[in-house]
């Protein structure tokens, strides 16, 4: 389902559902003092491999890996869709995001917990047709749990944040700020805050989008 998919992210699926479920306000930037890395070099094979931009070293009876990258996401269909005949458009995304991840393995070098934050300043979501835009700011973290160390599916996910889409002369046109806690198999445990995206996807609330499709259609 693209962005809009509602199972949680393992790395390379947080994307597409980041607005979705990132979602809460005032969280600071995950860092970790330079002596808490402090350590010996690993010596053993990490399961699952770090990301080549983190940094790790043996710490205690485990590992500790951490890092922080720039890039670009390109725009791409969000497979929103505004509106149905002459006129009708799905909504692209694109932003710059700024992150800081860190992970942290057992004595026997198997991942227990994760740890990722995200700022994408700025995003932007455009009318391809037209090339109107409505600007965002998201920020949010989220937080994996392996209930079986070294293995991503046995993951429970915490992801909190806020993105709220505001224009000026109509105020906030889509609100998303709170915490969302999904289960292994991508079932949705718990869910706190104003999520517009979750009503729109989960509940099938659609009517939550008219004022985004509106200004961008206008």
């Amino acid at each position: 389902m693209n962005m809009r998919r509602l199972i949680p992210a393992h790395r390379h699926q947080m994307y597409s559902i980041k607005r979705a479920l990132l979602i809460a306000a005032s969280l600071g930037l995950l860092a970790i003092a330079p002596s808490a890395l402090a350590g010996q070099p690993v010596t053993q094979p990490l399961n699952p491999p770090p990301a080549s931009f983190l940094a790790c070293k043996a710490v205690g009876s485990g590992t500790i890996c951490h890092g922080s990258r720039t890039f670009v996401e390109d725009p791409y269909d969000t497979e929103i869709p505004c509106w149905s005949g002459a006129g009708a458009f799905t909504i692209f995304d694109q932003g710059i995001v700024d992150q800081v991840a860190t992970r942290w393995y057992d004595a026997n070098g198997n991942l227990t917990r994760r740890v990722i934050h995200e700022d994408w300043r700025p995003g932007q979501f455009s009318n391809p047709l037209t090339g109107a835009v409505v600007p965002y700011r998201q920020t949010g973290n989220i937080t994996d749990v392996l209930a079986v160390p070294g293995d991503f599916g046995s993951a429970t996910e915490t992801t909190t944040g806020q993105n709220n889409f505001t224009v000026q002369g109509h105020g906030v046109v889509l609100h998303n700020s709170g915490r969302v806690v999904s289960a292994p198999d991508g079932t949705i445990d718990f869910r706190s805050g104003h999520q517009n995206f979750l009503d729109y996807f989960v509940d099938g609330n659609t009517s939550v989008m008219d004022e985004l499709c509106g200004v961008l259609g206008a």
